[in-house]
């Protein structure tokens, strides 16, 4: 049995401790899988436009995901401050990937979307970097895929709060 918790029918414990091998192991690997990640991030917003930030390219996803919102929503999405996410914004509307319209639910506030000209281009480079994940995984089972998936998602998920 382990320490740091008490032990379950299967002789591991529920609570463990971060020094476990698995947790080493999970921080490592999430280490190079961020590393990359941001890097990854910041070339394919650079794909959408030669002039744009890394962090651009999470605005892109969340904006054709979830549709128009509130620069407010936007920042605390996205982890920044509310004047990052001005000076952000302000250099997508004057590239012409984002606008600004008023918000029906508060004509003092205005809701943040993706133009037709950036959506077309998010869109072009999200479906080559899909690609691009279809031949690296190309010798994966389609269950492999499915459950890398939904780990990954009850992690967010669970990070979130």
């Amino acid at each position: 049995m382990r320490q740091g918790g008490t032990a379950g029918e299967d002789g591991t414990t529920g609570g463990g401790t971060a020094a476990e091998p698995e947790f080493l192991a999970l921080e490592r690997e999430l280490a190079v899988f961020l590393r990359r990640a941001r890097a990854q991030s910041g070339e394919m917003a650079r794909e959408v436009h030669p002039e744009l930030e890394s962090s651009a390219y999470g605005l892109f996803v969340r904006l054709d995901g979830a549709g128009p919102q509130r620069a407010t929503e936007l920042s605390a999405y996205i982890g920044v401050g509310k004047a990052t996410m001005s000076r952000q914004l302000r250099a997508l509307e004057q590239l012409g990937l984002v606008a600004r319209d008023p918000d029906p639910a508060d004509g003092r506030a205005s809701l943040v979307r993706l133009t037709d000209e950036g959506r077309a281009r998010f869109r072009h480079v999200r479906d080559a970097r899909r690609e691009r994940y279809v031949r690296k995984l190309a010798d994966w089972d389609r269950a492999e895929v499915a459950e890398l998936a939904r780990l990954l998602n009850h992690f967010n998920q669970r990070s979130e709060g």
